[in-house]
């Protein structure tokens, strides 16, 4: 029997944290991105371009790096799951599909260097802010465009309401991630590397 919308957003949920979030390094550049993220929300309304900027080298910076740099990639004894397996489970952009996108991201301001108006898209940039201004709504497009990707992608993987799932569990991840790793830069002062995952071991 399919299960319900929220219940399955609770899977996806719980499945990205226990496979992919017990670093508490990666836990506390969440927490980090999660309030930066809730920042260029807000933004979004009032200045799209500083949103993306925010969005971009903030809160993806200290989010992705947490993943590609601190998070465990042996044999998760936790989950008993090798690497190579959550990777392939993996619902949104595992790290194969991250680095496609991140090349993307760093390629933006590369064309607007090289092809100011971008083929007529864009208004050539007079100076740096305009250069600015362009990439940071180039970086939007790529933000929204990747989300959407993604999520159409999913429907054809496994249906739409995984897709729609994914994406509200995308969008949702900011007020999740704040509070669920609030106390992990507290945990990571006392020098706690790893979270034990006691209720993950205990299925809870």
């Amino acid at each position: 029997m399919r299960k319900g919308f929220f219940a399955e957003l609770r899977e996806q949920r719980w499945d990205d944290h226990r496979y992919y979030h017990q670093s508490r390094i990666n836990q506390t550049l969440h927490f980090i991105s999660a309030l930066s993220f809730l920042f260029a929300y807000v933004m979004l309304f009032i200045n799209p371009v500083v949103s993306a900027l925010v969005g971009w080298l903030v809160s993806m910076g200290t989010r992705q790096s947490g993943h590609f740099f601190f998070e465990p990639q042996g044999y998760d004894h936790v989950n008993q799951a090798t690497n190579e397996y959550k990777e392939e489970i993996k619902v949104g952009y595992n790290l194969n599909r991250k680095i496609v996108l991140i090349a993307l991201w760093a390629l933006c301001p590369v064309a607007i260097y090289f092809v100011p108006d971008l083929f007529g898209i864009f208004e050539p940039a007079a100076d740096r802010q305009g250069f600015i201004n362009n990439v940071g709504t180039m970086w939007l497009a790529l933000g929204i465009g990747g989300l959407l990707f993604r999520t159409v992608h999913l429907f054809f993987l496994r249906g739409a309401q995984s897709g729609l799932v994914w994406m509200t569990k995308i969008l949702t991840d900011p007020f999740h991630d704040l509070k669920l790793y609030w106390r992990s830069p507290f945990y990571l002062l006392r020098g706690q590397l790893i979270d034990p995952m006691h209720h993950a071991r205990h299925g809870a």
